[in-house]
């Protein structure tokens, strides 16, 4: 079954990488925070998934 969680967490971090490779955004910029975010997440229920 897939995890429709898992997919839009990934997504998001994608689109978000993207905007910023594509501007050059720096460290510290709430697109950058949010895909450490989103890395945590996914960390998370990675491991939650996983047991």
């Amino acid at each position: 079954m897939a995890d429709l969680y898992l997919k839009s967490l990934e997504a998001e971090r994608r689109k978000l990488w993207a905007e910023c490779r594509l501007k050059g955004l720096a460290k510290g910029t709430p697109q950058r925070l949010r895909i450490e975010e989103l890395d945590g997440l996914l960390m998370e229920h990675r491991a939650k998934s996983a047991c």
